[in-house]
C-alpha cells in the first residue's frame, strides 16, 4: 500500500541526518506562506538558514546534510521551494547540482535555488538551462543580505529565476560563441543582466534610471535580437536569460 501524507514525514526523519522543523501539525490557516527544505552540509550555515527562515514565518520541513537525504525529504514534504548546496558530500563537486536537476525531473517545476561559495559557471547553466522558471542561483554570500535573499527566494518560489549578478556579468563576459548576442545594444545588454537576476521592468526601470515604457521597449527589442517570437509557446523572458546561459554553457565543454 503507498504511504500516506501521514507516513512520508516518519520516513524522512528517519534517514540519515535528515531533520524535521518542530512537531505536529498546523493548521491550514496558520501554516507559514513556504514550506521549505534546505540542503547544506556545513551545519552552521544550515541551520543558520532554518533559523533565518522560521524567523520569517516560513516552514523548514526539513534540513539535510547530504544529496541523496534531501531527495528524500523533497519527496516526503513537497516542498514549495529546495534549496540546495552545489558541493556535497561525497565528492564535494556538483551532487547538489545534479540532485536539483533529479529533483525537478521527479518533480517537474518545482522550484529551486541553489546556493555556491564561488561563481561556477558549468554548474550554473547546467541547472539553470534544464528548466523554464523557479530556478535560482546564488553565492552564499548573498544570503548575508537578508533582503536580497529572502526576495529571491520569494521570485524562485513565484516560479521566476534569480541568478546572483556575479555570475551574470561573468557569463556575459564569457559568452561569445552566438552572434545574435552581439546584436544587442550595451543598454540591452544591461537589461538582460537585470532580467537574469530575476527584475521585473520596474524594477529594472528604478535600477537603470529610466522608465518603464523605455524597459519594455528594449525587451522587445531584445526579444526580436534574439529570434524569440511572441508565437512562441514559451516565456519569452525566460528564453532569452537562458539563450546566453545555454551559449556560455557550450563554451566550457
Amino acid at each position: 500500500m503507498a504511504a500516506g501524507a501521514a507516513e512520508a514525514p516518519r520516513s524522512a526523519a528517519a534517514h540519515g541526518d535528515v531533520r524535521v522543523a518542530g512537531g505536529g501539525q498546523v493548521a491550514d490557516d496558520a501554516r507559514p506562506s513556504l514550506r521549505i527544505v534546505i540542503a547544506e552540509d556545513d551545519p552552521l550555515l544550515r541551520e543558520g538558514l532554518a533559523l533565518l527562515l522560521r524567523a520569517e514565518s516560513m516552514d523548514v520541513a526539513a534540513t539535510a546534510g547530504t544529496a541523496e537525504e534531501a531527495l528524500d525529504a523533497v519527496e516526503a514534504y513537497a516542498p514549495d521551494v529546495a534549496i540546495l548546496d552545489v558541493r556535497m558530500p561525497p565528492t564535494h563537486t556538483d551532487e547538489g547540482i545534479r540532485a536539483a536537476v533529479e529533483a525537478r525531473r521527479r518533480h517537474p517545476g518545482l522550484p529551486v535555488l541553489v546556493l555556491s561559495a564561488y561563481v561556477e559557471q558549468s554548474f550554473a547553466t547546467q541547472l539553470l538551462t534544464g528548466g523554464a522558471g523557479g530556478l535560482g542561483y546564488l553565492l552564499k554570500e548573498r544570503v548575508g543580505r537578508v533582503e536580497e535573499f529572502l526576495d529571491a527566494l520569494h521570485r524562485v518560489a513565484r516560479g521566476g529565476t534569480a541568478i546572483d549578478p556575479e555570475v551574470v556579468a561573468q557569463l556575459f563576459t564569457r559568452s561569445r560563441q552566438d552572434t545574435r548576442l552581439e546584436r544587442l545594444t550595451p543598454r540591452e545588454r544591461d537589461v538582460l543582466a537585470l532580467m537574469a537576476e530575476g527584475l521585473g521592468n520596474s524594477a529594472i526601470a528604478e535600477r537603470l534610471v529610466v522608465t518603464d515604457g523605455a524597459v519594455h521597449k528594449h525587451i522587445r527589442s531584445i526579444f526580436a535580437k534574439l529570434d524569440l517570437s511572441p508565437a512562441d509557446r514559451v516565456d519569452r523572458r525566460v528564453a532569452a536569460v537562458l539563450h546566453y546561459l545555454e551559449d556560455a554553457r557550450a563554451r566550457t565543454r
